[in-house]
């Protein structure tokens, strides 16, 4: 199936067809700037352009950074607080006039991951974190995913976890990444005390980036980089679709 995978993210918004049968991008990403501020009606615009931009006319996944509960969303950590309590799905389609779903961001790398990446074929439990701005997270237990999990908003040091070992973190610091490893290990460790996990994969801006902090990482876990990259979201959000 064709649908069109669109990634909201806090400084672009971007899409691409997707081929959810393969994973493969049927064109080019596009990438429009994130308005500001990102309010609903400015988001929905976006959307719309994206939308004009493929010419597209079939079904639509949207992955949100928010808690997404029956395409309401709960929660704007790093959005605009004028989110919370909206129908995005509902607001998506009337604007693009195109039937949409939308998930949590990080739920929908990890939904890309978990079928075409770095958890294929995994069983037990797998952990995604995606490191950035924040920390996502994706929990998946014999393939099925566990929604919202937020785990980047746990406390750790006494602060909520992504403030104290996110990349924004490291760069807003100046750390070096061999002392941001140890947070990022310290964090990893509290992970597996929760959840035990069989697999830990690291997607994000960061996981370009695992020869400079992997060897400071010292967990149970197998620990492996995401595979797809800038496009996980991408396709993940079109899984989520289908």
């Amino acid at each position: 199936m064709h649908i069109l995978g669109i990634d909201i993210g806090g400084s672009g918004i971007k899409g691409a067809p997707v081929d959810t049968k393969t994973g493969q991008l049927l064109a080019d990403r596009h990438r429009i700037v994130t308005p500001k501020p990102a309010t609903p009606k400015a988001v929905a615009k976006t959307i719309k352009k994206l939308v004009g931009h493929f010419e597209w006319k079939g079904k639509i996944g949207c992955g949100f950074p928010a808690v997404i509960q029956d395409d309401i969303v709960r929660t704007a950590s790093n959005i605009d607080k004028k989110w919370i309590g909206e129908n995005a799905a509902q607001l998506f389609s009337k604007t693009s006039h195109c039937p949409v779903t939308v998930i949590n961001d990080a739920d929908a790398a990890g939904l890309a991951e978990n079928t075409f990446g770095a958890g294929k074929n995994c069983k037990g439990v797998v952990l995604i974190i995606t490191v950035g701005t924040g920390l996502g997270s994706a929990l998946f237990i014999n393939g099925t995913l566990v929604p919202n999990t937020e785990f980047g908003h746990l406390f750790l040091k006494g602060k909520i976890a992504e403030h104290y070992t996110s990349d924004a973190v490291r760069k807003n610091e100046n750390l070096s990444w061999e002392k941001w490893a140890k947070r990022f290990n310290i964090y990893l460790n509290h992970m597996e005390t929760i959840l035990w996990p069989d697999r830990i994969i690291i997607g994000g801006g960061a996981s370009k980036k695992r020869h400079k902090f992997f060897d400071g990482i010292n967990i149970k876990a197998d620990l492996v980089e995401a595979t797809l990259l800038n496009n996980a979201g991408i396709i993940g959000a079109a899984l989520a679709a289908e």
